[in-house]
């Protein structure tokens, strides 16, 4: 494992012109045969991508039957925020093999999104297994064992035939070895693999044609992003803004996103820090092309004093370090109109 503190500042915080803080992270872009065409910071030690795993898994499940489409399917890929038709749709996944939500293992823990929180609150509920963030991936693998008749009291254990499946999907997708098997904050395994892999299994999904597992996790996830992150979050705000973008955060302050020409973009801010994730992914669209209102706003957010802007959290990657001219002439660079 390399030291975290290796790694180049990325983001800086500035404060009436004054820099207070700074982020230390890596960055890995990569061409549409998987080869990597930039990197900044250590981008070939393990690490664990958290939830943005959750696609990858996806495709496993996906590759052992797992028949679910559209929203559903997204909700498999998601970390959702416990909105009503975010619990609505997991109760429909494992209504489907005449379930109810005993089923879950996942931990009791409340809504993410700040309203429904405040509703399970005044309604008199406490923290549920259904509304944790992971409920939907949760669901989705317990489907897959049923469909499959194997058992899902133990659907959990890494020995499961569906965790196997997953880490089969998950060493394909990447081309890694996966270097270490943890478990993660909802319980289900958790596999460590480098940043250049996890960038280049994002450029597979995004990049994926016809009826494929990739495809049909990258075409849920564009079409129903909202089922993926919520409806309030910067996630759902950058799929609308970017055409057929498949991205997914991770706890720790991990960003993966794949673009639909193959090309593979993963970020880790090192300190874990959520507020510089969605800054540097934002940066790298705008220099790879995709200029949009949104997609600049999330690359500059205002610092505040007293109510109003005195700065900013902006990206500061190196002068030389051009992903532009790295990626665009290695696999021939359409422009975000063509895209569209």
């Amino acid at each position: 494992m390399s030291s975290l503190g290796s790694d180049p500042v990325v983001v800086e915080v500035v404060r009436s012109g004054f820099v207070e803080s700074v982020h230390h992270g890596r960055i890995a872009i990569t061409a549409p045969d998987g080869s990597l065409v930039a990197g900044l910071g250590d981008v070939a030690s393990p690490f664990f991508p958290r939830s943005a795993s959750k696609p990858l898994q996806a495709v496993g499940m996906v590759r052992l039957g797992l028949d679910l489409t559209g929203e559903l399917l997204a909700l498999t890929c998601g970390s959702h925020t416990g909105e009503p038709f975010h619990v609505d749709g997991v109760r429909a996944m494992l209504a489907r093999s005449r379930l109810t939500e005993d089923a879950l293992q996942t931990p009791p823990d409340w809504p993410i999104d700040d309203e429904a929180r405040l509703a399970e609150i005044v309604a008199g509920r406490t923290q549920r297994p259904i509304t944790m963030n992971c409920s939907g991936k949760h669901a989705g693998m317990i489907t897959t064992a049923m469909i499959n008749d194997w058992p899902i009291e133990d659907y959990l254990d890494p020995g499961h035939p569906v965790q196997q499946g997953i880490l089969a999907a998950i060493a394909d997708l990447t081309g890694d070895r996966p270097a270490a098997v943890a478990i993660d904050g909802c319980g289900a395994p958790l596999v460590a693999v480098t940043l250049t892999g996890l960038a280049r299994a994002f450029g597979r999904i995004a990049g994926a044609t016809g009826r494929s597992p990739e495809a049909r996790v990258a075409e849920a996830i564009r079409a129903h992003p909202q089922w993926v992150s919520g409806t309030h979050r910067d996630e759902y705000a950058l799929h609308q803004a970017v055409p057929g973008l498949v991205a997914k955060s991770g706890a720790e302050a991990v960003y993966a996103a794949g673009l639909p020409d193959g090309r593979g973009i993963a970020i880790k801010i090192n300190d874990g820090s959520q507020r510089a994730r969605p800054v540097l992914l934002a940066e790298l669209l705008l220099r790879l092309g995709f200029d949009h209102e949104t997609v600049r706003q999330q690359a500059r957010p205002a610092v505040l004093g007293h109510g109003a802007p005195v700065g900013e959290i902006r990206a500061v990657l190196p002068k030389d370090w051009t992903p532009r001219g790295a990626v665009f002439p290695a696999v021939g660079h359409r422009s975000p109109e063509s895209l569209r």
